[in-house]
């Protein structure tokens, strides 16, 4: 258990050391979004259009292979040293390519390397960076800290990260863009070292025991744990369909239905800043509100609402009603990840903490870029339609596993700062 002696009465918005953690997440997702975009022209520039998808598909493959060890690490030597040193290393990296595209003429073996050693430091700074809400914050206030962590992620990775970077590239080129990226990274570390952390509890023998064991050994006994937690377990599961069900479908179904619909890029463009606004909406209600009742049977019930919303944007008579069911799906579906988030962390050992953050960070970003090929091949082979109702099937499925939990469907977010039972 997490000795949680922060003080309860102020809301996590107000706790100085909460949003000391909050500033340094955000500058970092703004640092990423100012890199992808730095990352995709040069490409582009160096090599051509063809090249861009071999170059950003580098990253993913080793951020996906090392996600769960970056998650042993956590547990291994704590969450604070991981995210410090992997920031610190983003920093470094940023710069060293700076200067040599300032240099020399970068070819693309370049830009693969990078990508690939970024995809790497990545799969440490992800895990690292989630199991620290638990250690910042007390139980009770999870779930404001989840909605401010979502509010930083529509803020730093889909607007402001993207937007600094495509002016920072068009005035100052490749080099001073990377730059630009190194400096937030930068900024957000002395933050980072200023984040005072919660400590754990002893350990029990059986927990030093395993401690002393290989990387490999804590990485199944972390598979373990989640496997066998009643509320862990299927909500990682429900997670895990409900990603596969809709996650192509955000990103692959809907460049296919507005071209279908003949609503072009900009009605792509209005679906997805739909379901980023509703998405914004319910991380804000998470972070202002903090605590809903019944959140096991709320965050499953919000799934199997979002799921058929969501899917249900494929019968929409026009840009206008696709937006309007983007926009609640995106409310929903906000909810139901917010309480999930909140729900796994308030659950789970703080000794596993990391580890199960790096299954969720796999869930989001291994398992639902899988499905992006069958997409395609699905739509061409049978249409639009079956392939969104398939999709939502597949998360409704994902509600069920978690409604079927009695222990997930009576889980409660607590009303004061002690942590929850494993």
């Amino acid at each position: 258990m997490i000795a949680n002696d922060m003080p309860m009465a102020k809301p996590a918005y107000r706790d100085a050391n909460v949003l000391r953690w909050l500033v340094a997440y955000t500058l970092s997702l703004i640092g990423d979004g100012v890199y992808f975009v730095a990352l995709a022209w040069t490409a582009e520039k160096v090599a051509g259009p063809a090249e861009v998808g071999l170059v950003m598909a580098a990253g993913s493959v080793p951020r996906a292979v090392l996600m769960l060890f970056g998650g042993v690490l956590a547990d291994r030597i704590g969450p604070r040293r991981l995210v410090i040193g992997s920031d610190a290393a983003r920093c470094l990296i940023m710069f060293g390519l700076a200067a040599a595209i300032a240099m020399l003429a970068p070819g693309l073996w370049l830009l693969v390397v990078v990508a690939l050693v970024f995809g790497a430091v990545d799969a440490l700074f992800v895990p690292a960076v989630g199991a620290l809400p638990p250690r910042v914050a007390p139980a009770s206030e999870l779930a404001r800290v989840v909605g401010m962590r979502g509010l930083a992620l529509r803020l730093g990775n889909n607007m402001a990260g993207p937007g600094l970077g495509g002016v920072v590239m068009a005035t100052t080129g490749s080099a001073g863009t990377f730059a630009v990226a190194g400096v937030l990274f930068a900024l957000s570390l002395p933050l980072l070292v200023a984040v005072r952390l919660a400590p754990l509890s002893p350990k029990g023998e059986e927990e030093t025991a395993e401690a002393s064991g290989t990387a490999w050994r804590d990485l199944v006994e972390g598979l373990r744990y989640a496997r066998r937690h009643p509320v862990v377990g299927p909500l990682l599961l429900s997670g895990a369909l409900s990603e596969f069900g809709l996650n192509g479908l955000f990103n692959i179904g809907m460049v296919l239905l507005t071209s279908d619909r003949g609503w072009g890029a900009g009605g792509q463009g209005a679906l997805i800043a739909s379901l980023g606004v509703g998405s914004a909406a319910s991380a804000a209600l998470l972070a202002v509100k903090g605590r809903l009742p019944r959140a096991g049977a709320v965050q499953n019930g919000t799934l199997l609402v979002a799921s058929v919303t969501l899917g249900a944007v494929v019968f929409a008579p026009s840009l206008a009603w696709a937006a309007a069911f983007m926009a609640l799906g995106g409310a929903v579906a906000g909810i139901c990840g917010g309480l999930a988030q909140a729900l796994i962390q308030t659950a789970a050992d703080p000794h596993y903490i990391g580890r199960v953050t790096s299954l969720m960070g796999l869930t989001s970003l291994g398992i639902g870029p899988m499905c992006y090929p069958l997409i395609g091949a699905a739509v061409s082979q049978w249409g639009l339609t079956p392939v969104f109702l398939t999709g939502a099937g597949i998360s409704c499925l994902g509600a069920v596993v978690g409604l079927s939990a009695a222990a997930v469907r009576k889980a409660e977010l607590p009303r004061n700062g002690a942590d929850l039972a494993a």
